[in-house]
């Protein structure tokens, strides 16, 4: 795989040239192409990249309380931040994946793309340095820095549910699963939320308990909030 033919437009979209070759073509081996593939690459530059996003909002948020840092980080650095900015490389037509994985449309996955990527931050590292590698990482997300998104949307809604509840000095919600149903690979929760002092009571069903809990607690939320306006 020479860099000076089919990787020269995802080179230049990097702004970056290896020195080491070879890292590179691990960095785009998929786990089913190869037996040296670039799952190794992938957990070092999902460690660099966490470090350097992190660094980043610690500097860009000097007055914020690290529970909101977190969730700011994991916003950024999930599945989904990650295949968009390899989307955006063009990197799907560069993996190399086996015949499987190929047939089953591994070059559009999200998690693959998104691997790739860390893979890729992970090369750059042992090629370049860290302080090339922090400056590809903070270049990558330039747009996603300069877009934060509010802390508060960030929070699931049983946090939010409550810290509403905490604000007003009120009890905490109970969570009761009211009905399991389906098949045991393919369950159905149905779950309350009650808040006797408010009488708010809100029920709601997931794929899992979890999932139903949340959603009650979104519509405690509505509730809520109109009762205390009142």
């Amino acid at each position: 795989m020479a860099q000076g033919n089919a990787l020269t437009p995802l080179l230049s979209r990097l702004e970056y040239a290896f020195s080491n070759e070879s890292l590179l073509t691990e960095a785009l081996t998929h786990r089913s192409a190869a037996s040296i593939n670039n799952e190794r690459l992938e957990f070092l530059g999902d460690g660099i990249l966490n470090f350097v996003i992190a660094a980043r909002l610690y500097e860009q948020y000097p007055d914020m309380q690290e529970g909101d840092l977190s969730r700011l980080r994991a916003s950024l650095v999930n599945k989904d931040s990650l295949a968009d900015i390899a989307k955006l490389l063009g990197l799907g037509e560069y993996i190399q994946l086996g015949s499987g994985e190929l047939k089953s449309g591994g070059r559009r996955r999200d998690s693959i793309l998104a691997d790739a990527v860390e893979a890729i931050l992970g090369a750059v590292y042992l090629d370049g340095g860290f302080d090339t590698c922090r400056r590809l990482v903070l270049r990558l997300y330039a747009e996603k820095l300069q877009n934060i998104p509010d802390v508060q949307t960030l929070k699931d809604p049983k946090t939010r549910l409550q810290e509403l509840l905490q604000s007003r000095h009120f009890p905490l919600p109970e969570y009761t699963v009211l009905e399991v149903s389906g098949k045991a690979h393919k369950q159905m929760f149905r779950v309350e939320c009650k808040i006797e002092e408010l009488q708010c009571i809100t029920s709601a069903e997931g794929r899992s308990r979890r999932k139903a809990e949340q959603a009650a607690a979104e519509l405690a939320i509505e509730e809520v909030a109109g009762k205390i306006a009142s």
